[in-house]
């Protein structure tokens, strides 16, 4: 919590001393996405001009819950004793426009530092309820490189359109049609299921399958990100992406495999930015394929009822050349001046050990939120200068 702390000071000095000139960018590290606008939703202004960018981010969570009688517990249940934490989320977002590139080739280095504590150390639910918190409560708060990803864009047209500078999209106008590359570390989501309703834990909703697909089991460790490179179509109203990532080589671990032979995680994702009502809206259809050292539940469940293994140890039947895929549904809507709808739908073959994030086969989540610049609440990157402080969910 202590190193949390520091970092957040710093960042909001350095954010302060780096503002030029208004603008309005987005401050949550994920992409716009049809349904986003320029308005701000940082406490001090971005320059548009400059090639550089700093900013951070705060985010502080306290949850609990009551006693509740349970049938069974377990090291990993979530405790049936009443329980209180809080987490603390810092990320520094530092970003240059490389000179003499017309403005397309970005560098983007990002540090985070996490404190605190989830519920029952993030344990025991697969939809948990902090998505700010990892499973591994052994890990350091000092702070770390989170990203570190070289951003490319290739012009395929020379019509431009209006861009939202952000964290990680420093251009404020791109070609219409382009090719984009990013190569680095990296977090998947920052490219792949993004929904601008429900993909931040910052400014949004907080359960991992909200914010997030749960079925969809994306490369990653420990504190969810990995090495890869991402190829990205652009177009006037549609797009289309593919993610080559690498794998942990322990579910669930800090170290990554590098060995792409072996294991390596593939995403492919269609986007159509297209709504109804000639309102803004979104339909994004994701597909995923893991290789990795993964464990067969069914081969765990085998060897404990014939008497090899005395309980079930997923960990016992692992092997190379284990294959777990997935499909994923995402769509966001607009319906008014001060409602949006989303919705996801996830499933995986659920055959093969959860390996990267959670333990998810199928999942439907449906939600909204609604603006709040009618109670004063105008500033935010909600249309039309309205704060989405009211939010609606409905999840299986």
């Amino acid at each position: 919590m202590k190193h949390a702390l520091i970092i957040f000071v710093f960042l909001s000095v350095l954010v302060a001393a780096a503002q030029t000139s208004p603008s309005a960018p987005p401050g949550e590290p994920h992409q716009p996405t049809a349904t986003d606008s320029k308005d701000p939703v940082s406490i001090f202004p971005h320059s548009e001009s400059s090639p550089f960018w700093i900013s951070g981010q705060a985010n502080i969570i306290f949850q609990a819950h009551p006693p509740f009688h349970a049938l069974y517990s377990g090291e990993n249940s979530l405790s049936n004793a009443g329980e209180y934490k809080t987490s603390l989320l810092g990320t520094l977002f530092l970003g240059v426009q490389v000179p003499h590139t017309r403005k397309l080739t970005e560098f983007l280095l990002d540090f985070e530092s996490v404190g605190g504590r989830g519920i029952s150390q993030a344990l025991g639910l697969a939809g948990f309820t902090n998505l700010d918190v990892v499973r591994n409560p052994d890990l350091s708060p000092k702070p770390y490189v989170a990203r570190a990803e070289l951003h490319q864009i290739v012009p395929l047209s020379k019509q431009k359109t209006e861009a939202t500078r952000g964290p990680l999209n420093l251009a404020t106008e791109v070609p219409v049609r382009r090719l984009e590359f990013r190569l680095g570390k990296m977090s998947a989501p920052d490219s792949f299921d993004v929904n601008s309703v429900g993909s931040d834990s910052h400014l949004q909703f907080t359960n991992w399958t909200l914010d997030n697909n749960g079925a969809y089991d994306y490369a990653a460790d420990t504190r969810g990100y990995t090495y890869g490179v991402v190829v990205e179509y652009q177009d006037r109203i549609w797009a289309a992406r593919y993610g080559l990532m690498l794998m942990p080589t322990v579910a669930n671990g800090l170290t990554l495999d590098w060995s792409l032979r072996r294991a390596r995680g593939e995403n492919i994702e269609f986007e159509l930015r297209k709504g109804l009502w000639k309102k803004p809206g979104a339909i994004r259809v994701l597909s995923y394929v893991n290789h990795a050292h993964m464990g067969s539940y069914r081969e765990a469940v085998d060897a404990f009822l014939s008497g090899r293994d005395k309980v079930p140890d997923i960990t016992r039947h692992e092997h190379f050349g284990a294959v777990k895929y997935g499909f994923g549904f995402n769509t966001e809507q607009q319906v008014s001046d001060n409602f949006r709808l989303f919705a996801r739908f996830g499933w995986n073959e659920g055959q093969h050990e959860s390996f990267a994030y959670t333990e998810v086969d199928q999942t439907v989540a449906l939600g909204g939120d609604y603006s709040g610049r009618r109670w004063g609440r105008a500033r935010s990157g909600w249309p039309s200068s309205a704060t989405p402080s009211a939010k609606i969910i409905s999840c299986i």
